[in-house]
């Protein structure tokens, strides 16, 4: 499991992902985080450097969810609600949080998958 402290409004934010994190995802969203974290870094990247980039209402919704239960992973005692937690800070901007948020999910999924190719396999298989 890997941790990240951001700055969001003057305020320390931790975030952690482990192999929980998709479980945690799927219960209290119904969702599937590889394909909406793979959905939202194209959305990123595409509009990354742009002036004037937006993103879609459905990108911002995952980068919130995604950030919400990384946050909730990391300090239980956050706000229940999504709305409760996002009210307590200031506008902010996607664009300095999400790639630290990508940085970590890639970061556990590299761990993750080393991890396997190191596995010893049983003999006779």
């Amino acid at each position: 499991m890997l941790q990240k402290t951001v700055i969001i409004s003057g305020q320390e934010v931790t975030f952690k992902s482990s192999a929980a994190i998709p479980r945690l995802y799927r219960i209290k969203f119904g969702r599937d985080i590889f394909r909406d974290l793979s959905k939202l870094e194209k959305a990123y990247k595409a509009n990354a450097g742009k002036e004037s980039s937006e993103m879609e209402i459905e990108d911002l919704e995952i980068f919130e969810n995604v950030a919400y239960i990384m946050a909730l992973h990391a300090d239980p005692t956050i706000p229940d609600t999504i709305d409760a937690w996002l009210d307590q800070f200031e506008m902010f901007s996607i664009y300095e949080v999400l790639p630290e948020i990508l940085d970590l999910w890639g970061s556990n999924l590299i761990t993750t998958s080393n991890a396997k190719k190191n596995s010893v396999r049983p003999k006779g298989k």
